[in-house]
C-alpha cells in the first residue's frame, strides 16, 4: 500500500507542479486546472482510439494542446483582469471549469470511457510487491517533467524571468521583463503540465467531463502541503497526499480517504499556513 501510494503520488506531482507555478507567479487560484487535465484525458483517448496511439506517446500531443489553450485562457480572459488577480481569479477559471465540463458533456455525453492497453492489467512484482506497470511509468514521467521544470526554472533565461517575477512582479518589470508575456508563457506551462497529467491519467482513470473537480481540490491541497510556489515542494506533497489516502483507504475506508487528505490539507493550514516545505509569506 505504501509503494502504490508512492506511484499514485506521481500522478498528483504532474497535476500539482502546474498548479504551484501558475499561483507562485501570478499569485491567481487557478480553479480550472482539473478541467484542463480533463481535456487532455479526452485527447489521449480519442487518439488512442483513432490511431492507436499509446497514452503515453499522446502526452507530446496534449502538452502542445494544453500550452495553446492554457495561453489563450490567459490572453483571452485572465489579462483582462490586470491587477486583481487574488479577489477575482477564483470566480473567473471556476467558469472556465464549468464552461469545459458542460461543452464536453453537450459534445460527448457524460459516458465513462476508458483506454485498454496491452499493459493495462499487467503488474511487475518486486521483492514479493505488485506493481501496476501504468503507475511505473505516470511515475517515471513525473520525476523527469520535475527535473526538467526545475533545471528550466533555475538555469534558462526564461526561468529566471519567471522566478523574478515571482519574487516582484514591480522590480522584474522596471528590469526590463515583459511581465505579461512571461506570465501568459507561465500559465501556457502551467496547463502543459496538466496535460502531461491528464494524458498519464487516461491509462489510469476513467475519462468522463466532471472528471476535472476532484482533482482540482487535489492540486490545492497538493500545492499547499508543499509551500506555495515551491516545485519541489510540490513534487514531496503530492507523494504524502497520495500515501495518506492509500494507507487510510487500506487501514480506514475507501470512502473516507478524500476526507482524510482533506483534513491534513486543513491541518496544514492552521498550524503550518506556508506550507510543510515552504516559508510563510508576509
Amino acid at each position: 500500500m505504501l509503494v502504490n501510494g508512492v506511484l499514485l503520488g506521481g500522478l498528483y506531482c504532474l497535476l500539482g507542479i502546474g498548479m504551484t507555478l501558475i499561483f507562485g507567479v501570478m499569485r491567481i487560484i487557478n480553479a480550472c486546472h482539473g478541467d484542463l487535465l480533463m481535456v487532455a484525458m479526452y485527447i489521449a483517448f480519442f487518439l488512442f482510439t483513432a490511431i492507436k496511439l499509446d497514452p503515453f506517446v499522446s502526452i507530446f500531443v496534449a502538452m502542445p494542446a494544453l500550452f495553446v489553450l492554457g495561453c489563450a485562457i490567459y490572453s483571452g480572459l485572465i489579462r483582462r483582469l490586470r491587477g486583481e488577480f487574488a479577489e477575482n481569479s477564483l470566480i473567473l477559471t471556476w467558469g472556465v471549469a464549468l464552461v469545459l465540463a458542460n461543452v464536453f458533456t453537450v459534445a460527448f455525453s457524460g459516458d465513462y470511457r476508458s483506454i485498454v492497453t496491452t499493459y493495462s492489467t499487467k503488474n511487475l512484482t518486486l521483492a514479493g510487491i505488485s506493481l501496476s506497470i501504468p503507475m511505473l511509468l505516470s511515475f517515471g514521467v513525473a520525476v523527469l517533467l520535475t527535473v526538467a521544470l526545475y533545471l528550466f526554472l533555475l538555469r534558462s533565461n526564461l526561468g529566471r524571468a519567471i522566478r523574478a517575477i515571482a519574487q516582484n512582479k514591480m522590480a522584474a518589470q522596471l528590469m526590463g521583463i515583459n511581465v505579461e508575456r512571461v506570465q501568459m508563457i507561465s500559465y501556457g506551462i502551467g496547463a502543459a503540465l496538466a496535460g502531461a497529467a491528464g494524458a498519464a491519467f487516461s491509462s489510469v482513470f476513467y475519462t468522463f467531463p466532471a472528471f476535472g473537480g476532484l482533482f482540482t481540490v487535489k492540486s490545492f491541497e497538493v500545492i499547499v502541503l508543499g509551500g506555495l510556489g515551491n516545485v519541489v515542494g510540490a513534487f514531496l506533497a503530492g507523494i504524502l497526499l497520495a500515501v495518506a489516502e492509500s494507507l487510510s483507504a487500506f487501514y480506514i475506508s475507501t470512502g473516507l480517504k478524500d476526507a482524510v487528505g482533506f483534513l491534513i490539507f486543513m491541518l496544514v493550514l492552521i498550524f503550518r499556513p506556508g506550507g510543510l516545505f515552504g516559508r510563510s509569506r508576509v
